[in-house]
């Protein structure tokens, strides 16, 4: 029997969750569901927003596109979103855990506030309960239900300091002493690298139970950042430059697609080679 490789990258009618999804990703995700003939649910916290990028995505692409307004870091919150899901639209196939902070690290605080020693606890616990225990709840309620139907695919969004530490030296600004230099804060880096450590615990605790888990780790895409800092982090980048944003896309359709049934508790860097370095 003749099969047709590429018939397993299509998402024909495939309910995929993404969080975060009013955000730069989560809409690259969910074109990515689109161009593969899913149906993508934006979750978000910012009503507005995801509205707005809902109808957008439906008017561009002509198709379904729903939107649900959930605070990912409460798992009621979480438990009565799968069940609206499951009623309006259906069971959910694919999981994208794409929400989190991303603090600037010239966010108009005190100087120095980014820095290791100075880092507020208050900022710490946010980024986590975004970041992870979001991503948490969503596994331990969606995939719950994905492990008793014996199918579906959950995709963490981690990223390129889920692999490496940050280069600091990309944030620095001349003329300020050392303790007051910006940095990129903790708690991303550390985030980004638990989401890959969540994803292999539920890659092998639902190995049989049908359901794959694996992270997605990207590096940085360029969305009009100042040239100072982009000719900075081009030069760490062994290609010479950031990411456009729609170069993900494809990574992420063959992620959650029948292109990778025998790959589970793996991680993908599509970095231009940064890592490598």
């Amino acid at each position: 029997m003749i099969t047709n490789t590429i018939n397993n990258f299509k998402l024909d009618g495939k309910i995929a969750v993404i969080t975060g999804g009013a955000g730069f990703l989560g809409e690259k995700h969910a074109e990515a569901i689109l161009e593969g003939g899913g149906i993508p649910v934006l979750v978000d916290i910012n009503e507005s927003a995801a509205k707005k990028k809902a109808e957008m995505l439906s008017k561009k692409y002509d198709s379904e596109v729903h939107w649900f307004i959930t605070d990912i870091t409460k798992k009621e919150s979480i438990i009565n979103l799968n069940d609206s899901i499951i009623s309006e639209v259906g069971y959910v196939d694919i999981l994208i855990n794409n929400a989190a902070n991303d603090p600037k690290v010239d966010a108009g605080k005190n100087p120095g506030w980014s820095r290791f020693e100075n880092f507020p606890e208050e900022n710490w616990d946010l980024d986590f309960a975004v970041g992870l225990k979001g991503a948490f709840f969503c596994c331990q309620v969606i995939g719950q239900e994905m492990a008793k139907r014996k199918q579906g695919v959950i995709l963490n969004i981690s990223s390129d300091l889920g692999i490496i530490a940050p280069d600091q030296s990309i944030y620095s600004i001349n003329g300020l002493s050392q303790d007051l230099q910006p940095v990129k804060p903790v708690t991303y880096s550390v985030v980004k690298h638990g989401l890959i450590g969540l994803t292999k615990y539920l890659a092998t605790y639902w190995a049989r139970d049908g359901v794959r888990v694996n992270s997605l780790c990207p590096g940085g895409i360029y969305n009009k950042q100042p040239e100072s800092f982009t000719e900075k982090v081009e030069r760490l980048i062994p290609m010479g430059r950031m990411a456009n944003a729609d170069e993900y896309k494809s990574a992420v359709i063959f992620m959650v697609s029948d292109a990778s049934t025998y790959m589970t508790g793996s991680t993908i860097i599509v970095d231009g080679g940064r890592t490598c370095w």
